[in-house]
């Protein structure tokens, strides 16, 4: 049996038609959603969930296409557009009685995020992202050595069929290679919790690799018109990130800014799975973001 965070309720959470969402929750009080990242899944939250749930009400869903939710086909190329997975979201909330609530993401959890406040600022009333620039942002941004760090993005680029074979011939040296170079303490992730990585990785790759190829297409577009139309974050937003350093090339506060009018970021000393690495001060930031008013 696949690990488990210790006492939340597990639910299976019909979100859209043929699509339900494996869900743990617990706690009471203002409610916060919390959005798993690549290659894992909502177990990536189970030290800052288990401590938020003292006061709030935590909702941890595996994303669709990940972990043990719905992997439906990606028939039109909108399937796995964050547009329809942020629409998931919103459902998922409101089956728990919660029309409004905080939602905090990670890596490809943290690009839902972005999009659901974007399209539904009246359910989301704080933001957070963790180590992640927003999709059109991102592929502005890459060149260089940025793009080769970024290889695993072009590569589920690609149109149906090479990256899908490519990554189900040696799914586990491909899943775990992220895994293990994007983490600076390797016992921030126990080898259980791998395992449970690996395998939902494993029983995934064409949801995984259309969740990326969405990224690479209609989530481009979407962000694209956003902007052209001027629209931003209109809650308080935190900013969590890594120390990328200046060689990467870009300022990645500035571009954050033209999104979030009421932004807060923060660098964070530890590899990019940092809401296991970092745990402490993800709950310090997450707790002071749900305390922050509308400033604008």
């Amino acid at each position: 049996m696949s690990p488990r965070i210790p006492g939340f309720d597990y639910q299976r959470v019909t979100v859209a038609d043929g699509v339900t969402l494996e869900t743990a929750v617990a706690g009471s009080g203002s409610p916060i959603v919390l959005l798993h990242g690549f290659p894992q899944t909502h177990l990536m939250w189970r030290h800052v969930a288990a401590d938020l749930a003292a006061d709030h009400t935590v909702i941890c869903p595996d994303l669709r296409g990940y972990g043990s939710s719905d992997k439906p086909a990606d028939i039109d190329g909108q399937t796995y557009a964050k547009r329809t997975m942020g629409n998931d979201i919103v459902a998922l909330a409101k089956a728990f009685g919660h029309e409004t609530f905080a939602l905090a993401g990670h890596d490809r959890g943290a690009l839902v995020a972005v999009r659901t406040a974007l399209d539904h600022p009246e359910h989301v009333t704080h933001l957070a992202s963790l180590d992640v620039l927003p999709t059109l942002d991102m592929w502005e941004v890459m060149h260089g050595l940025t793009g080769a760090i970024g290889f695993h993005l072009y590569l589920m680029a690609q149109p149906v069929g090479l990256p899908e074979q490519l990554i189900g011939a040696s799914p586990d040296a491909f899943f775990g290679h992220f895994l293990d170079t994007w983490t600076r303490n390797p016992d921030a992730i126990p080898a259980d919790i791998r395992n449970a990585y690996l395998t939902a990785c494993r029983n995934a790759v064409p949801s995984i690799v259309a969740d990326y190829r969405a990224s690479a297409n209609i989530d481009v577009e979407h962000d694209r018109a956003d902007r052209a139309a001027g629209n931003t974050l209109r809650m308080p937003v935190t900013v969590l990130q890594q120390d990328w350093g200046s060689f990467l090339g870009f300022d990645a506060v500035k571009l954050w800014s033209t999104w979030a009018p009421d932004l807060k970021h923060d660098t964070v000393t530890c590899g990019h799975f940092m809401a296991e690495e970092s745990p402490a001060e993800i709950i310090s930031a997450l707790r002071e973001l749900m305390n922050r008013q509308r400033g604008f």
